[in-house]
This record gives structure tokens, sequence and C-alpha cells, in this order.
């Protein structure tokens, strides 16, 4: 039976490029906005107006049983939070995860994690989640930096544990939690594409790490306990001790000349460059 490779020829990694910046206009438009007082249904549709000012449309709703533009999950939920009239409040920490499809076909997925702005109740508690986000974000770019020079995602897995557990959380002196079945794929035609990239390691070695792959780094962290459930939307992924959560995410694409992360204007500059790794735009 045929099988489509998961490696992309360079014309299709530059058609990457478009989606990737979309989306991340999407994200941008959205930091822009993010406030106490603004529902995440607000939020939605502010990234929903950013996506189709630039002729493209939300794959997210293009995934069965789900209408909105982007997933908005608040404090003790960790993703796929239903956007809706949740009103946030300063110090709420916010993961806002968005993704664009174009007129022709290619798709970009990225997340961040914002802390909202104002004077909030519990300094100590927004420190906290501050801190869950950083090394969060952190771990990202550990593991977007090792593809520029491991062979398989396996290692990338192993990396992005190896930074967690080599940062803990300053106010638990814990490592944050892994969420472990949810995980980083493959990306191109569709959202959510073959190869899977576990953000912990395991004992295979993954897909190899060649020119052609495009894949989506997200690791997702809580900063207490690993354990979570769905909640009663059938969507919404929330820790079972209500500690709270983070998640980013880059699309980032492996090519002959290096690597470039899809979704960040820069390709990944700013946050590559503590890692040693420049980006490479794709020829």
């Amino acid at each position: 039976m045929f099988r489509r490779s998961v490696y992309k020829k360079p014309a299709q990694l530059r058609g990457m490029v478009e989606p990737g910046l979309v989306t991340s206009a999407a994200l941008d438009a959205v930091a822009k906005a993010i406030r106490p007082g603004i529902t995440t249904l607000e939020l939605d549709a502010i990234a929903e107006q950013a996506i189709t000012e630039r002729g493209a449309h939300s794959n997210f709703q293009l995934v069965d049983g789900y209408h909105h533009t982007v997933c908005v999950s608040v404090n003790e939920q960790v993703v796929h939070g239903i956007p809706g009239g949740r009103v946030l409040e300063a110090g709420d920490i916010v993961s806002v995860d968005a993704g664009a499809e174009t007129a022709d076909g290619w798709n970009g997925d990225s997340a961040r994690t914002f802390i909202v702005p104002g004077e909030p109740v519990d300094p100590e508690l927004v420190a906290q989640r501050q801190e869950l986000s950083d090394v969060t974000r952190g771990s990202m770019w550990a593991g977007i930096a090792a593809l520029a020079s491991s062979k398989h995602l396996g290692e990338v897995g192993a990396i992005i544990q190896d930074y967690i557990e080599a940062n803990p959380l300053p106010s638990t002196g814990q490592p944050a939690g892994i969420l472990r079945d949810y995980v980083g794929h493959g990306i191109g035609r569709q959202m959510h594409e073959s190869p899977t990239l576990f953000h912990y390691a395991t004992p295979g070695r993954g897909a190899e790490i060649k020119p052609g792959l495009c894949i989506c780094v997200e690791p997702m962290m809580t900063a207490g306990s690993e354990e979570v459930f769905i909640e009663d939307d059938d969507w919404t992924i929330t820790t079972v001790d209500g500690s709270q959560g983070a998640h980013w995410e880059h699309s980032v694409a492996v090519h002959a000349g290096g690597i470039w992360v899809l979704t960040a204007e820069d390709g990944g500059a700013a946050g590559l460059a503590p890692f040693g790794v420049t980006p490479v735009p794709i020829a």
C-alpha cells in the first residue's frame, strides 16, 4: 500500500512558511489583547480575525466536533480549553493554542502561555505560574535546538526531559510534571501528521531527523502531579491536584541548510541563541 513520506521536498517546506507566520500573527494579536476583564471567547474572535485577514482559516475548526479558532486553557487547565464566557483575571496563567491553514492547504500550529497583566490578588502564586511558564518554554527551545544536531526524535525527547529535570521549579524544588499522554507531531497537509515526538525519554529511537521533517515541539507541563482528567466538555485537560499548567509550541522545519522555526517571525533566532544554534532560512 502506498504511504506518503513524512519528509517534505524543498518546495513543500517553502509552502509551510506562510501558515506558520499566519499562526504567529494570531498569537501576536492575542498577546496584545489579553488583559483582565476579557473573555476567552473574545480572544478566540481576535485570533480568528487575525487569521482570516491573511486569507487563511483556522485548522482547529477542521477537527471533528471542535468549533472554535483556538484553545484557551486557564490556570489548572493545561490544554484543549474551549473558549467561552470565562473572564480572565490579573495573574491568571493562560495557554493559547492556535493553528492556521492557508488556501494552498499547508498548516501551522503554535502555542504560547501568558500571565494576565495587572495587580494580582496573590503575587506569590503569580510568580510560581511565571516560573512554570518559563521552564516549559525553555524545555521547548531545548528540544527545538536539539533538532539541529540529533539523529532521531527519541534524542530530542530525552533532551526535553533532561532540561526539565535540570531546572526544577524554584517554589517547589521539584521538576515540572510532564503530560506524557499528549505529544508533539508532524505537520504539513494536515495539522496532525506522523511522526510522534514524545517530550520525555523513551526506549525507541523515534523517527529519523533529516531534511524534509516538519515537527511540532509542544511540551505541556504542570506545577504538580502529572495526573490529569478530561472535563465534562470532553475537551479540556485539567490537573487532578489543581496545580497550574503551561503549554508552549512551535512548528519547526528541518532542511538541507539547518532548521527554521516556521511559527516565529525570526525563525527562532532569539529562542535558539542561548543554545548556540542559529536558524537558517529555507532556500
